[in-house]
């Protein structure tokens, strides 16, 4: 099944018509995005969009095969002018099948908001899913009726990253499956941060024009249709570990969360423990948990090494600096004749077993921690000793990891992968 992106971008396009944000003002070139609408084997439009005609022929297709054009989601605005030679197009009431002349099978699937997803099934049993912007599969988990795994969806990763969690729990979406971020408005983040984010969500973004094919991935070594110009696809790689930085109030525990919000079930291990009468800190932590899925687990812990060891869904570790606090409070770090007296190197020996976990656990990792070096010298020397022991466990753990970022001012900068 040959599947051609005619736009990707979100209903009102990229850039935004008379808006001066600075996502549509660096929108340009391959940045910039036509409203998302789908053509399937020169036959089967999914989507009506403005200028449609003249996307086809941009990609090098033309619409005078098209025999079904079916909309996804309700289009506000002026009526749209529907190009000559083009059927009405319509929408299928949900759970309702079609079997089109041209030989493939539709189905439409129920979403939480506002518009129809559809399921379309090739000659040879290839299937794709795609849904429309904003929505998720209804229900808690994948379409009814999902029998096996798609070998493309086609959904907004950026509005709706756990409409992907809950394909993935379904087993509708494997590591098999190639998943296009689709719908792409001005609230993702301009340039490269973009692909960056969706590589952490097993996900990723192609321009409009794209031409590719739906089937199994192309076996070792050999690589499919991808844009028309060239080989491809090519799937970007998740990362099993990650290790985000920064300061305080940098924005670097919302990064972490943001960089597993697509994964159905994620193990959120809190080193800081509660403060009894500390009103402060239990606004913080309620922050927090307010802030992630419902379907996340928590665990108030700062033994790790068991943790790294198992098998078991993804973790989010935040954070490393509070790991260190419990840690040298362990070897009574804060006196100088404790440290002497072998408390340095209990402390050593236990960062170098964090690090040795990090560097063998199989399960995918992403861990928050505290850049403290950059500000003003402590004025005690504990204090000093937590900064350069903490320096030193970041280095440690950054090198077991492949990914590793800073944010700074709530924008993450890639350190490494």
């Amino acid at each position: 099944m040959e599947l051609t992106l005619l736009g990707t971008g979100a209903p009102e396009g990229l850039p935004r018509p008379d808006c001066p944000c600075a996502v549509c003002a660096t929108a340009l070139g391959e940045e910039a995005r036509a409203a998302t609408a789908l053509l399937v084997d020169g036959s089967l439009l999914l989507d009506l969009t403005p200028g449609i005609a003249f996307a086809a022929a941009r990609a090098g297709r033309n619409l005078g095969q098209v025999r079904q054009v079916l909309l996804s989601h309700p289009h506000d605005g002026p009526a749209m002018e529907i190009p000559a030679g083009l059927p009405q197009p319509a929408r299928v009431p949900d759970g309702r099948e079609l079997t089109l002349i041209s030989g493939q099978r539709v189905r439409a699937v129920a979403t939480d908001a506002p518009g129809t997803g559809y399921e379309v099934t090739g000659h040879d049993g290839e299937r794709l899913l795609y849904l429309p912007p904003g929505a998720a599969p209804a229900g808690t988990s994948g379409p009814e009726g999902m029998t096996a795994p798609y070998d493309t969806v086609l959904v907004d990763v950026v509005g709706r990253p756990d409409a992907l969690a809950r394909l993935r729990e379904a087993g509708a979406v494997t590591p098999g499956t190639d998943v296009l971020a689709v719908h792409l408005g001005h609230g993702v983040p301009a340039g490269r941060e973009t692909a960056r984010r969706l590589t952490a969500t097993g996900a990723r973004a192609v321009p409009d024009g794209t031409r590719l094919t739906v089937g199994p991935p192309p076996a070792p070594g050999v690589r499919g249709l991808a844009d028309g110009h060239g080989p491809g696809p090519v799937r970007p790689p998740l990362p099993r570990r990650t290790l985000v930085l920064g300061g305080a109030r940098s924005g670097k525990s919302l990064e972490a969360e943001r960089r597993l919000a697509a994964w159905p079930e994620v193990l959120y291990v809190a080193t800081g423990g509660t403060r009894d009468g500390d009103r402060e800190w239990a606004a913080r932590v309620l922050l927090h948990r307010e802030r992630r899925p419902a379907s996340w687990r928590t665990a108030e812990t700062c033994d790790l090494l068991p943790l790294l060891a198992q098998d078991g869904p993804p973790l989010l570790l935040d954070c490393l600096s509070l790991w260190l606090t419990d840690a040298m409070d362990r070897v009574d770090a804060w006196d100088d004749a404790a440290w002497a007296g072998g408390g340095e190197r209990e402390l050593r020996a236990r960062c170098e077993e964090l690090a040795d976990a990090v560097r063998t656990t199989r399960r995918t990792l992403v861990a928050v921690s505290n850049e403290v070096g950059s500000g003003i010298v402590p004025a005690t020397a504990a204090g000093r000793r937590y900064r350069d022991e903490l320096g030193r466990l970041n280095a440690a753990v950054a090198a077991e990891c492949e990914h590793v970022l800073l944010v700074v001012a709530g924008q993450p900068l890639p350190l490494k992968g």
